[in-house]
């Protein structure tokens, strides 16, 4: 018999891969779920839902080639459909459509005209990049506008249209990887437990909320500074659990938000990025905080669902749904406003220093890339004998990049945690998957320095342990 966890992961890809246009969410990094929450991820659809509340809701989901293999096709699914209301089932809306294309991220865009496809689901329209365009050695960047009379709205997706359009990029050069057969039960014992704490109300505890037939919540998410210190997220206590390194006890710190699931990452100065995905009234938030607990700003989200939020460059990214993409939220301290985020969307996680870094998760292939303005300098193309489930990071360390995905069967999962190098597979090894309770989607892993961290819950509590990695 199948673990009811197990059972859960499995009919929730099932959904997430044959029926995306049932969800309205999408993003950038691989298309899973975790515990109980369904969050589409990149290498599943790309979901929008026009927000009128009151009237007939245009809707698409779509998934992006982010990053092509040499030779294939590259045809443009969307499924377009229509709805009255949050609780009635979507049905299929009447619609014009068309994708707009170019070779490159610049120059004009040539318009192909989305067809429906009648072999498929209800709704679902093609269009099939024209070779000259999908071979390119710079890619190829596209955007698509639906027009339906029915619902009397427009539609573009992604958000930004031709100011940010989606982007795919070619694989030619790619590292290919064969992890084989994955076996459970040889997991790697970490090299220190840095955090313990055991789920209550007490000043080191961290508060659990139990849902009826959902699984429990708490800890919703956590960060390591460059400190080393270790910040872990109680949004049922709205509060900033921070363990200094080699402190025996954490130093709380209170915080001004809602008290649901929230991602979390700190700046190299010690401000405090919290993402509220689901708040009261207004959407998705980013709140912001001094590294005491003082509200320094919250921003509102462009987008109606986010995921993830990491520090770029200039200030905290987000990744957007529906549009999938990585997008500022603020420049310098400065907010953006919704449009301002919407324009400058992209398809790839700005990492200081090193460049874009891109993942797609493609059945048990995981495809994964850094690239720059001249297209892609690094890629590899993992394969898998084991079924594969969500990315749940992507990380370079210096020219290698890290990655933790998921793993599963019938009756288990497990992490794996692979380093990648220039000529291939540099180790790996297997982690307990440890999410007795449910965070935020993307929230159970980071890398400081060359350790991975991990956060992981058993009913007795939750904890954070720290694996050297010993990449020189």
């Amino acid at each position: 018999m199948h673990s009811p966890r197990i059972a859960h992961l499995r009919r929730s890809l099932r959904i997430l891969e044959v029926r995306p246009r049932a969800l309205g969410m999408s993003v950038l990094i691989v298309g899973a779920v975790l515990g109980s929450a369904l969050v589409l991820l990149a290498g599943s659809a790309v979901a929008y839902r026009a927000q009128e509340p009151q009237a007939a809701m245009l809707e698409a989901a779509h998934l992006p080639p982010l990053l092509t293999a040499p030779g294939e096709p590259v045809e443009l699914r969307y499924d377009v459909f229509c709805s009255t209301s949050e609780e009635t089932d979507e049905s299929p809306c009447d619609a014009d459509g068309s994708v707009f294309v170019r070779t490159g991220g610049a120059g004009p865009f040539a318009q192909l005209q989305l067809r429906v496809e009648p072999s498929a689901m209800d709704g679902r329209y093609v269009a099939l990049v024209p070779p000259s365009i999908a071979r390119s050695g710079r890619g190829f960047s596209y955007y698509a506008v639906f027009v339906s009379e029915q619902a009397g709205q427009t539609l573009t997706l992604p958000a930004g249209g031709a100011d940010a359009p989606q982007q795919s990029l070619p694989l030619d050069r790619a590292v290919e990887v064969h992890i084989g057969k994955h076996r459970f039960g040889a997991v790697r014992r970490a090299d220190e437990r840095v955090v313990r704490a055991s789920w209550g109300s007490g000043a080191q505890e961290i508060g659990l909320e139990q849902g009826r037939g959902l699984p429990p919540t708490g800890g919703s998410s956590f960060d390591v500074d460059r400190f080393g210190a270790v910040h872990v997220l109680d949004q049922v206590h709205r509060r900033l659990l921070r363990w200094r390194e080699g402190a025996a006890a954490a130093v709380e710190v209170p915080l001004a938000i809602d008290g649901t699931l929230a991602d979390l990452s700190i700046a190299d100065d010690g401000t405090v990025y919290v993402l509220e995905t689901a708040t009261a009234a207004r959407g998705p938030l980013l709140r912001t905080f001094g590294s005491g607990g003082k509200t320094e700003g919250t921003a509102q989200i462009a987008e109606r669902t986010a995921s993830q939020v990491r520090i770029g460059s200039s200030g905290p990214v987000v990744l957007q749904h529906p549009s999938g993409q990585w997008m500022p939220a603020a420049i310098d301290g400065r907010p953006l406003s919704p449009q301002a985020q919407k324009r400058a969307g992209r398809a790839g996680r700005a990492v200081p220093g090193v460049g874009d870094v891109v993942v797609l998760r493609v059945g048990s292939e995981i495809r994964s890339a850094v690239a720059d303005a001249n297209g892609v300098r690094r890629a590899w193309r993992v394969t898998s004998d084991t079924p594969l489930a969500e990315i749940q990071l992507a990380e370079p360390l210096g020219n290698r990049l890290v990655l933790v995905v998921r793993a599963y069967t019938d009756d288990n999962d497990e992490f794996v945690a692979l380093v990648l190098g220039p000529t291939g597979l540099l180790s790996s090894f297997a982690l307990d998957s440890a999410d007795w309770a449910e965070t935020a989607p993307l929230s159970r892993f980071r890398l400081a320095g060359s350790a991975l961290y991990q956060l992981g819950s058993t009913p007795a509590g939750l904890f954070v342990d720290r694996f050297e990695l010993e990449v020189k």
